[in-house]
């Protein structure tokens, strides 16, 4: 398979984020959410107006969701809570652990949350993944993971890819509706290409990852065959997902967060128009 390379990409914000993560396309609002991590802030952006909004959060967030009936689904340091339309805010689980903190989290077909943990340390095997539906029940899905980042479920909805980043790994699992199975490895990155971050799965059934301290992001076939790179001029590429009115544009988050001479979109948005097809991502149900 031939890869193909691409380097055409805008910067949609401006901004100088320590750890910008988690973008996601809000349809019913039409405008992206992304989050700084460690800045404790949540960002919007609607292409269509150029409007941007930005809230800042009582602890680091680690993923920002939009709900089904409004409002958004934040995953905190200390819990997984709900912002209702009314600024309202509760707590949906709360579960405190020193030196832990929120990282990556997607919503799953059936409107769960799955969020992941981290520790601040990055101590092997201190954090975790977990189902929160939305009464609030908890489901360990790993207990054991490092650095839980990127997930994502393939069109037809029977698997699902992930990424705990020290392993250098995307690996994928069969999904049966509740949850996941037969963990596999879909694509390690090799030395000195990055490690794996944040994922989306486009209309193909291809995942796009983001690299960190790789400076691009690549699309996997299903099979996990290299066949695309978006390369990028600052390392620290977080996430990546499709927005846009028509789901085509690839909406890239990037961090500041350890870099001493950063290159000046560090911590901005980016976009590459036109990069492929998104799928409409569900909305959390709680």
């Amino acid at each position: 398979m031939t890869t193909t390379a691409h380097t055409r990409y805008e910067v949609a914000v401006a901004a100088e984020a320590t750890l910008g993560e988690g973008p996601t396309w809000d349809p019913a609002a039409g405008r992206l959410i992304w989050i700084d991590v460690l800045g404790s802030r949540v960002h919007t952006y609607d292409p269509a107006t150029g409007r941007r909004t930005v809230r800042t959060t009582d602890q680091h967030v680690g993923a920002v969701k939009p709900r089904a009936n409004g409002g958004l689904v934040l995953n905190l340091r200390d819990g997984v809570a709900l912002l209702d339309p009314d600024d309202t805010f509760r707590w949906l689980h709360h579960e405190p652990v020193a030196g832990r903190r929120a990282n990556d989290a997607a919503v799953a077909p059936d409107g769960s949350l799955w969020a992941g943990t981290m520790r601040y340390d990055e101590a092997t095997g201190g954090g975790t993944w977990a189902r929160v539906a939305g009464d609030g029940t908890v489901t360990t899905l790993l207990g054991d993971v490092t650095v839980s980042n990127g997930a994502g479920w393939s069109p037809d909805g029977s698997r699902v890819y992930y990424v705990d980043t020290p392993t250098r790994r995307v690996d994928v699992f069969d999904y049966d509706g509740e949850l996941p199975h037969n963990r596999r490895p879909l694509v390690t990155i090799e030395e000195g290409a990055g490690f794996p971050d944040g994922l989306t799965v486009d209309a193909d059934g291809c995942v796009w990852v983001a690299l960190w301290d790789g400076g691009a992001v690549r699309r996997y076939t299903p099979t996990g065959e290299l066949d695309r790179v978006v390369t990028l001029p600052t390392p620290r590429t977080t996430a990546c997902a499709f927005g846009g009115a028509g789901l085509t544009d690839l909406y890239v988050t990037t961090a500041r967060v350890g870099l001493t001479a950063p290159h000046p979109t560090a911590g901005s948005l980016l976009v590459i128009p036109g990069a492929g097809q998104g799928v409409a991502q569900p909305a959390f149900t709680g």
